[in-house]
């Protein structure tokens, strides 16, 4: 690594303003940082000496992710092997899932960064860091036939219109990775719902075999899910690349937590309110759906996934303590509520995190505008 940090130091010049390459000055500091911590400190103002920078919380972030893709790709070759009545080993399922999942995977790092670099290049700014998580999530959470042309486009707008026409990351209030998944949504509905694009028929291509994912059987008048409580919990369901598996997740969740970089408030919340809302609903009881206990509401769709990478995003998420409380109660609370009530979006999630991302500067503003009254009130009453 020293023979490394003396060649970058020996070609910096060349990059630095006033060398022949200082036009991509950017790029070359994008690579020096992800490769080593940053040699330069704040100049003035009150700072903290610490060796955890964005990219190492993104690179945290990333490393959380690792369970839930390395399942995902062994579900996928699991899904392909029993939809289509084969004998599989588990290295071949977990081959056919990643040969299936590094080209959505490249596909997402190259269009996104491409975009990222060149609006660093222009407005001659650092790259910024929130692309290496946001690339990596958007395969995650879309079916495995999705088509990568579709998967580029949504990027492209993910990164144009919902994060860098607000100046970057750090600046947007929409979760990219979900701004991507509504695109797809809404533009090509008919590869990002129904029976026939959850598992994949062939190791390459688009073509996908008929198989309903739990969500999917209850919104059709099922009484109970097909799978188990248990292979539900697992994960061996189909469902999007890298949604499915509670326990993967949850691996995630302990690493985000530990390190203290996702919110426990948001995570508890959320589950707090979807499972009040499933409890609303079984007391009302109007159909099998209503009746479905509580709790399989956790395990289906991208439920915990959403709870654990998505809500407790920091750009997008609620800041106060209090407001993280309401933020996640609300998230939990409507993505129940759009699962059972509107069957035009089974999943429900993706939409109540988007629209609670809108409302997070708001529940926070009123947070601190009531503290603000509080300690007004405090004060009158110390000056009597």
């Amino acid at each position: 690594m020293n023979g490394l940090r003396r060649y970058i130091d020996k070609i910096k010049p060349t990059f630095s303003e006033g060398g022949k390459l200082a036009w991509l000055q950017s790029t070359f500091e994008a690579f020096e940082t992800f490769l080593f911590t940053p040699n330069s400190v704040t100049r003035r103002g009150s700072h903290i000496r610490d060796a955890v920078d964005m990219k190492r919380s993104m690179i945290t972030v990333v490393i959380a992710l690792m369970p839930a893709l390395l399942f995902g790709m062994w579900n996928i070759g699991h899904q392909w092997a029993a939809a289509s009545g084969q004998q599989a080993s588990f290295w071949l399922c977990f081959v056919f899932g990643l040969v299936r999942m590094l080209p959505l995977i490249a596909v997402s790092y190259i269009v996104g960064l491409t975009i990222e670099f060149a609006f660093a290049q222009v407005r001659h700014h650092e790259v910024n860091e929130g692309f290496l998580v946001t690339g990596l999530i958007i395969p995650m959470i879309v079916p495995v036939t999705t088509p990568l042309w579709q998967l580029a486009l949504a990027v492209a707008f993910a990164v144009v219109i919902g994060k860098e026409v607000f100046g970057g990351t750090g600046m947007n209030f929409l979760n990219p990775a979900l701004v991507a998944r509504a695109f797809l949504f809404f533009a090509y509905p008919t590869h990002m719902s129904g029976d026939s694009v959850w598992t994949a028929a062939k190791w390459w291509g688009t073509d996908a075999i008929a198989g309903a994912t739990p969500l999917g059987e209850m919104m059709g008048g099922s009484i109970r899910p097909t799978a188990s409580l248990l292979d539900l919990f697992v994960g061996t369901t189909a469902g999007s690349t890298c949604e499915t598996s509670a326990i993967a997740i949850l691996l995630g969740a302990l690493i985000l937590l530990g390190s203290g970089i996702a919110s426990w408030r948001t995570m508890l919340s959320i589950f707090i309110g979807g499972g009040a809302m499933g409890l609303v609903f079984n007391l009302i009881g109007a159909n099998s759906y209503m009746q479905l206990p509580f709790y399989y509401h956790y395990v289906m769709g991208g439920f915990m996934f959403g709870a654990v990478f998505m809500a407790t995003d920091p750009v997008t998420s609620a800041q106060t303590n209090a407001g993280k409380w309401i933020y996640g109660l609300l998230v939990g609370l409507f993505a129940v509520l759009l699962r059972v009530v509107n069957p035009a979006y089974p999943e429900g999630m993706m939409l109540s995190i988007l629209l609670m991302n809108c409302f997070a500067p708001l529940i926070d503003h009123c947070v601190v505008a009531v503290n603000i009254g509080r300690r007004k009130k405090r004060w009158k009453e110390a000056q009597k």
